[in-house]
């Protein structure tokens, strides 16, 4: 599988966690993608430790969305734009492997697949200014 595939499979399991009382989704990877192959054991093992970093940092990665979304409230962005820019926050501020501009790029294409026609231009509005 492609980093983009296994990056929206994290989507997917992030867009989840608000329905989840905030816990961390258990991954089906059967039912979780569209690929026409299920995951290696050492993909499986990249999207469960990206969920996990996410999960467990939601507070700051919120704090940091909040902060550059200049006065949008977490809790009025919309579920899908929130699980991308939650996944590229992560990605930008607590995953040294990925560079920052793969990050923005990444989420202004699942933004693009998965979100409103405005979803692409508030994601990169939010992240350009971690990324600067």
């Amino acid at each position: 599988m492609t980093r983009h595939e296994l990056r929206e499979i994290v989507f997917k399991k992030v867009f989840q966690l608000p329905f989840n009382d905030g816990s961390l989704p258990e991954v089906d990877y059967e039912d979780s993608f569209e690929a026409e192959a299920e995951p290696t054991e050492e993909e499986k093992a990249y999207i469960d430790a990206k969920v996990s970093g996410i999960t467990e940092n939601l507070a700051a990665i919120d704090e940091t969305i909040e902060k550059h979304s200049k006065s949008w409230k977490i809790s009025r962005i919309g579920k899908t734009e929130l699980a991308i820019l939650r996944v590229a926050v992560y990605e930008i501020s607590f995953d040294v492997d990925v560079p920052d501009k793969v990050a923005l790029n990444e989420a202004i294409e699942l933004a693009k697949q998965y979100g409103t026609d405005k979803a692409p231009a508030f994601i990169n509005g939010v992240l350009s200014g971690l990324v600067i």
